[in-house]
């Protein structure tokens, strides 16, 4: 089956992204609870490139397969879940990369690099970790997964704040996010 990516985010409404955020059919891994736990033998580099076995997973059906499928309970330890395997997956920062962000009609929109999109929100929010000379930006996903936002990204979000206001923070969804670490 071929894969249709969705459109630029730039091109879309608010509604059509919520339309494609409810269209996104994930498996229910929160509701699996297997039995047999073990090591995946992967992991998820700090720039969202995945490993298996010390070799690069190249496929990006691949990649959104097993972004799929993945997950991080509450110690912090992330997950590959299937109804029958419960593997950990090594990640080095955070599993998810953010690679686009809109402001649209209250909300932002942001593209992950699985080609999920992501409304921010009281469900969804922001973090501003690190320091003001190192600051790195999170978006929360699912399932206790977040996305960095990378480096033009978290440009375009500072472009939105500024147009916002000039207090570094974004709102989106009527929660206000500080761009700023604490």
């Amino acid at each position: 089956m071929p894969y249709d990516a969705p459109p630029e985010l730039e091109n879309l409404t608010l509604a059509q992204i919520a339309e494609q955020v409810k269209q996104r059919k994930l498996p229910p891994v929160e509701d699996w609870s297997p039995q047999k736990t073990g090591n995946s033998f992967m992991r998820i580099a700090a720039d969202g490139t995945w490993f298996h076995e010390g070799g690069r997973i190249k496929r990006p059906a691949m990649v959104r397969a097993f972004a799929g499928l993945l997950m991080r309970d509450a110690q912090g330890q992330h997950w590959l879940v299937t109804p029958f395997e419960k593997l950990t997956i090594e990640v080095e920062d955070a599993p998810l990369i953010a690679t686009d962000v809109s402001d649209v009609g209250g909300a932002l929109g942001f593209r992950i690099n699985t080609d999920e999109l992501v409304l921010a929100g009281p469900d969804n929010p922001i973090a501003a970790r690190g320091d003001l000379d190192t600051p790195a930006l999170y978006l929360t996903v699912r399932r206790g997964l977040e996305a960095r936002l990378n480096r033009s990204t978290y440009q375009q979000l500072a472009e939105i704040a500024l147009a916002q206001g000039n207090n570094w923070t974004v709102a989106s969804q009527g929660a206000i996010f500080s761009l700023l670490p604490s």
